[in-house]
């Protein structure tokens, strides 16, 4: 099967390799779809910890076509989304039920082959069946949707909250919807490209912000702003440390900000302790989605989150290695890997 491969840092390219056999507590996934996440070109370049050589693609789904003996309850014909973060179950971290931060943590298509590829492996626990009757590039969205659902529960958002969301990119928009679904009555998005706006103002942003166009605190939390003195809550999506200085300035006293966007690993940004300490900010990481994939399936299934307009386009497995090694052009918000696709045009 065709797989796409990161040999090395900065070493990545399509290989004809072997399709691989379950064991049997193990499903066999013939991929339909696989999102590009950042953290991919995080891997590229060496900013984010992994194990090449490996198949990259951690945002997944596809259909059953072989389940392990061990298994009962999932049958071939089934279509999934796959949890790519498998926790060990055993160190102190899982014990306390804090899976995602598990000392053992290994994650497909970061340290075991991923969704890059014609067919991938999936334990049995990280599989979450949902219908064959849905889209399924849009089962692909699972995997950031958990992420973002994540963060918004630690923010404390309900309703009436306001919250600023920073970075316009796929992360934001679904944060934005999650922010209203929470019950937030005011959110606002900044984000440099004018699409971005636009369609963070089309999936629920009740206001949007360009930081080109002058001081983003003033803006938002400024006297004249849209929310004087500052929202409840701040949430990072961008990965950029220009927004998290931004993050804590954005916050009311009281408040809470969450990082959600990744930075390049050993990358630093300059805070104010005195700042959070004397207005009693939380400031909190999100890290990946302990506990949240079924729910987040659940949304994508219901239809409860907009996915199409996320959509920029779908590719093949042939063409992956160019889109990820390069940054996304202006406007893009979503690239869907599609194996079984010949070279399509944009959508």
């Amino acid at each position: 099967m065709k797989a796409v491969r990161l040999e090395s840092v900065g070493n990545i390219s399509v290989r004809n390799v072997g399709i691989p056999e379950p064991g049997p507590d193990d499903l066999l996934v013939k991929v339909e779809a696989c999102g590009i996440c950042g953290t991919d070109r995080h891997l590229l370049h060496g900013e984010f910890p992994s194990t090449p050589p490996v198949t990259l693609g951690h945002e997944f789904c596809g259909i059953v076509v072989e389940a392990g003996s061990a298994v009962r309850d999932i049958a071939p014909g089934a279509r999934i989304t796959g949890d790519p973060n498998i926790s060990c179950g055993r160190c102190p971290q899982c014990q306390a039920g804090r899976v995602n931060l598990c000392r053992n943590l290994r994650a497909i298509g970061i340290h075991r082959d991923g969704g890059f590829a014609e067919y991938v492996l999936v334990p049995r626990k990280q599989a979450f069946e949902i219908p064959l009757t849905l889209d399924p590039v849009h089962g692909a969205f699972c995997e950031p949707l958990a992420c973002c659902l994540h963060g918004v529960d630690l923010s404390g958002i309900k309703a009436g909250s306001t919250v600023a969301i920073l970075g316009g990119g796929v992360i934001g928009l679904l944060t934005v919807q999650l922010a209203r679904l929470a019950g937030a009555t005011t959110v606002i998005l900044s984000t440099r490209q004018a699409t971005k706006r636009r369609l963070a103002e089309e999936v629920g942003a009740t206001a949007t912000v360009d930081p080109s166009a002058g001081d983003v605190v003033e803006a938002i939390a400024g006297p004249a702003g849209l929310v004087p003195g500052g929202v409840d809550v701040v949430i990072e999506c961008a990965g950029v440390a220009e927004t998290v200085k931004q993050s804590t300035r954005l916050a009311k006293a009281g408040g809470t900000v969450v990082i959600l966007g990744v930075l390049p690993q050993g990358e630093k940004v300059e805070i104010e302790p005195f700042d959070i300490l004397f207005r009693e900010l939380r400031v909190l990481g999100s890290f990946i989605n302990p506990f949240v994939h079924r729910r987040a399936a659940d949304l994508v299934a219901t239809g409860a989150i907009e996915i199409d307009r996320l959509i920029s386009r779908r590719i093949s497995l042939d063409e992956a290695p160019d889109v990820i090694s390069n940054p996304a052009a202006a406007g893009e918000v979503k690239v869907l890997v599609v194996p079984s696709a010949e070279r399509v045009a944009q959508q």
